[in-house]
C-alpha cells in the first residue's frame, strides 16, 4: 500500500473481511465516486482486483447502495425533525409502513423498549411539519404519542 495522508478509521469488524475490503469500504464510504483505478493504487492490488471485491461486497450485501449526501437546506429542506412516535403493538408494523411511505420521511426505525417508532423527517419550514404531522402522522391508526425535536447542529452524518 502507499503511503498516503492519515484516514480516518471506520470501525469495520473483522468478520469475514479482510484488511483490503475495510479499506475499500472506508474509501467509499468517504467518497462513494472515487475511482477504481484511484482505490487500487490506494490498497494495492489491481483495478479488476477492487472492481470484484467491490462486486462481491455488494452483491452479499455488506455494500448496501451507493449514495450521495445531500445539503437539505440547499434544496428547501431546512427543517429537520425527528419524531419519537409511540404506537400500540398490534399496530406497530403498519404504522412504520405508512410513515415509510410518505415522501417527508427518510428514516424509519424500531427502537428497543417500548413500541417506538423513530422517524426522521424533513420539510421546507415549520408550517409544512405541522401540517405534515395533523394530516399525516395523528391519524395513523394506533398511534398515542408523538414526541418531536427539532435539528439545531449536525456535527456529523
Amino acid at each position: 500500500m502507499t503511503s498516503q495522508p492519515e484516514r480516518p478509521r471506520f470501525p469495520i469488524p473483522a468478520t469475514r473481511l479482510d484488511e483490503i475490503d475495510r479499506c475499500i469500504m472506508e474509501l467509499l464510504r468517504a467518497n462513494s465516486r472515487m475511482s477504481y483505478t484511484d482505490i487500487s493504487k490506494e490498497v494495492g492490488i489491481s483495478r479488476v482486483g477492487v472492481q470484484a471485491r467491490v462486486n462481491a461486497l455488494s452483491e452479499s450485501g455488506v455494500i448496501e447502495r451507493f449514495t450521495l449526501a445531500l445539503r437539505h437546506d440547499k434544496i428547501g429542506l431546512g427543517t429537520s425533525a425527528f419524531f419519537l412516535v409511540e404506537v400500540e403493538p398490534r399496530r406497530l408494523h403498519e404504522a412504520a409502513e405508512r410513515l415509510a411511505a410518505e415522501p417527508q420521511v427518510t428514516e424509519v426505525c424500531r427502537l428497543t423498549g417500548p413500541n417506538a417508532l423513530h422517524v426522521r423527517a424533513l420539510f421546507a419550514d415549520l408550517d409544512e411539519m405541522e401540517r405534515f404531522l395533523h394530516d399525516k402522522l395523528y391519524p395513523i391508526p394506533g398511534v398515542t404519542g408523538v414526541d418531536s425535536q427539532l435539528l439545531a447542529k449536525r456535527y456529523k452524518s
